[in-house]
């Protein structure tokens, strides 16, 4: 199968970060969130990015998400803790060339995913409790250069243009 093929069969559309989504699991179980409101206990997505759409751009959300491995190239993904830490994580199907099957990214950590090479690369993901626009912050480029400067020239290229 190819991006388009995966595309279609998952039925998937543009995500605000870049890539392809489309949720695929919403518990019956609902917890409170911000105000009292319910939220479903948890959620997962498909998530997908093609050669013409390779970079989930720089985001931080208030949950932990666990990422999933399906099918296609690995993904690399940029993680920039509260202290200041950056890390590179590569998602994919081989660990002996150092990826990993699966990933966790802690609440409030920045994160960017990129498809470096090939078509496509699949992905799952899983958030507890169940993801909540609100609780995601695309990244300011004038926020993160101010805020962590000795990173800037790593993350500059992973940020959403600003009103973008």
């Amino acid at each position: 199968m190819n991006a388009s093929d995966w595309i279609d069969q998952l039925g998937l559309t543009p995500h605000p970060e870049g890539g392809y989504f489309r949720r695929t699991y919403a518990c019956a179980r609902t917890v409170s969130g911000k105000e009292g409101a319910k939220r479903p206990l948890m959620t997962s997505i498909y998530y997908l990015l093609t050669a013409d759409e390779p970079l989930g751009r720089l985001h931080r959300n208030r949950s932990d998400i666990l990422h999933f491995f399906h099918a296609g190239a690995p993904l690399t993904y940029w993680l920039l803790f509260p202290d200041g830490r950056l890390e590179r994580q590569w998602l994919g199907p081989d660990p002996l060339q150092g990826q990993v099957l699966q990933l966790r990214v802690p609440g409030g950590v920045w994160k960017a995913s990129v498809l470096e090479s090939g078509a496509y690369g699949l992905i799952s993901e899983a958030v507890a409790p169940g993801f909540d626009a609100a609780d995601r912050e695309m990244a300011s480029a004038a926020a993160i250069r101010l805020t962590f400067p000795a990173h800037w020239a790593q993350l500059s290229p992973l940020i959403a243009e600003e009103g973008a």
